[in-house]
């Protein structure tokens, strides 16, 4: 392709494709970057100008773009099967790809039901507790406790489960009213935040206490509790310790309401282990699973239970009982044949600690930020990094939402090169695994020229 092609594919984008997460009329004066191949942490346009993915492909590449293992794996099952529907027929991909979750995912989760997308996985979770508690004769069981800040799709039932206004307010006529308990998130910026001086692990204990509280209160009606697993992603990046999740799953055996993990985003190994709730050694009743579970190759999602759910549903047909959930692609045999794919790689070698180890080198990178006059918040999980900008850093000042001090710093990332996203005003990064430390420390570089500019005036 030409440069001149390069322009006629955004014009052609721009009159036809209506971008996500966008406000169209930005790309007024936002280019919009055609990109056609990638290769690696790599994404390369038509005139061959290429831009590091910092963001994994909005969080599901682990292992870089266009794998060999992968790409080989999926040309194999082209020539073999395409796709067949999974409601009374099986295929070998996706009862491989069952048990190898069962083996890896934490605890007795050993049944599987697949959709397209994470927001489809929370939904199907979110019918499954509900109608499990109608199998079980408490059909009063409706409502959801859900934490505040907590992001779980776009679609109507997981976009009810969320409180991240900025998604769910134009729609909240439509959507069920969950129950809103103050999350355990340690940033400083947040009203009424984590206390100058007060431990992470504190911080989340005397959070607990509301939640305690709502249980308490609504065990009676609640058919579960759904929550994102140590960092709220797409509130920008808050995070919070283990132990708020481990009293979290105590208090919901003891009040007789199931836990939901959300893990979509934070699974296989971003955090630093392979599953998020291995941080506290706690087993869900369901654990959502999609972006990372094909390496960011093909749409994915699923739901895994345990067998004592999965029984409730189990019966003559005539009982009613059955869970009658489906998507056309259910299971499909190119998706899983990716994810077997990924299994595979994450196999190879201890990538916890890998993922680990190029964290702590990149929040080491930037830790300059710390002092800087505009930076409230730097915070690391796993290879996950966010920094907050605000007016005043020290005073914890946030910056008004429309100055979009975080889209200054994408658009200077995009000329050097790099693929920033920023979260309203806070710039995070969540590179794929495969970023060699010399790439983690230009990447830490160039968002720090691109803090001090955004922040100059």
């Amino acid at each position: 392709m030409s440069k001149d092609s390069a322009a006629t594919l955004v014009e052609r984008s721009l009159a036809h494709v209506w971008h996500p997460c966008t406000q169209m009329k930005d790309h007024e004066w936002l280019p919009l970057v055609p990109i056609t191949r990638g290769e690696g942490v790599w994404l390369y346009g038509p005139d061959d100008k290429r831009y590091f993915d910092a963001v994994s492909a909005w969080w599901t590449n682990l292992f870089g773009h266009r794998h060999p293992h992968i790409v080989s794996r999926l040309k194999e099952q082209l020539d073999t099967l395409d796709h067949v529907m999974l409601a009374g027929f099986t295929h070998p991909p996706v009862v491989e790809l069952s048990e190898r979750l069962a083996r890896i995912t934490p605890g007795d989760l050993s049944r599987c039901m697949y959709t397209d997308n994470g927001s489809s996985a929370v939904e199907v979770a979110l019918k499954m507790s509900h109608h499990y508690w109608v199998n079980s004769g408490k059909p009063e069981k409706t409502r959801f406790i859900a934490l505040s800040g907590s992001y779980h799709g776009e679609t109507l039932g997981a976009l009810a489960v969320s409180s991240t206004g900025l998604y769910r307010d134009a729609y909240k006529q439509l959507l069920l009213e969950p129950i809103v308990v103050r999350g355990p998130d340690c940033g400083i910026l947040e009203p009424g935040g984590r206390p100058p001086g007060r431990s992470w692990e504190d911080h989340a204990r005397a959070r607990f206490k509301e939640m305690e509280r709502a249980l308490e209160q609504y065990a009676d009606t609640t058919a579960a509790v759904i929550v994102e697993p140590l960092i709220q992603c797409a509130s920008g990046m808050r995070m919070w310790p283990p132990i708020y999740l481990k009293l979290l799953s105590e208090a919901c055996k003891r009040h007789g309401v199931h836990l939901i993990a959300d893990e979509i985003a934070v699974g296989f190994c971003r955090t630093g282990k392979l599953f998020a709730c291995e941080w506290a050694d706690v087993t869900p009743d369901f654990m959502c699973l999609s972006k990372g579970l094909t390496g960011g190759t093909l749409p994915l999602a699923v739901c895994l239970t345990n067998d004592h759910i999965y029984q409730a549903f189990y019966d003559d047909y005539a009982s009613g009982k059955a869970f009658l959930h489906s998507h056309s692609y259910t299971g499909n045999p190119i998706t899983c044949t990716a994810a077997l794919a990924t299994l595979d790689i994450l196999e190879q070698r201890d990538w916890p600690a890998h993922v680990r180890n190029l964290g702590q080198r990149l929040y080491g990178a930037l830790s300059e930020l710390s002092r800087h006059p505009h930076v409230a918040d730097i915070r690391q999980q796993g290879l996950v990094v966010a920094v907050d900008l605000a007016q005043d850093g020290p005073a914890a000042k946030p910056y008004a939402a429309g100055e979009r001090r975080g889209l200054r710093v994408y658009q200077h990332g995009l000329t050097r090169g790099t693929l920033l996203r920023p979260l309203g005003n806070t710039v995070y990064f969540m590179p794929p695994y495969v970023t060699t430390p010399e790439e983690i420390d230009w990447l830490a570089e160039v968002a720090i020229e691109g803090i001090h500019s955004a922040t100059a005036d």
